[in-house]
């Protein structure tokens, strides 16, 4: 189900990204200590891409259904990883543009 026309973007990350910023925190300099830092891929994709990226995956047209946007819900959504750059040398190695695809071919083998 999506919540608008579709248009609204996020910053998807893949969960690799998530584990090398943290190891890279765990050896972070003291500056990093105690801060509040976004790990995300820094790049927006919109529902209706996902959604595209999903069906191209499957090779098959899958229907979205869509319904009224609900109230409060963000339009947009891009993390600003600048800080985890800074401070902990993070630099996201999976793009959900460039790799998504590809990672999901990857699990297709294990059911």
């Amino acid at each position: 189900m999506v919540f608008g026309n579709g248009e609204q973007s996020r910053d998807f990350t893949y969960v690799q990204n998530v584990v090398d910023a943290n190891l890279l925190a765990c050896s972070a300099g003291p500056d990093a200590a105690g801060e509040v830092i976004n790990v995300a891929c820094g790049e927006r994709i919109t529902l209706n891409e996902l959604a595209g990226a999903i069906q191209d995956a499957l090779g098959k047209q899958v229907g979205v259904d869509y319904a009224a946007p609900r109230p409060g819900d963000i339009k947009h959504s891009l993390a600003d990883i600048a800080k985890a750059r800074r401070l902990l040398g993070y630099n996201p190695e999976v793009s959900f543009a460039r790799d998504w695809n590809r990672r999901w071919r990857g699990t297709q083998h294990v059911r």
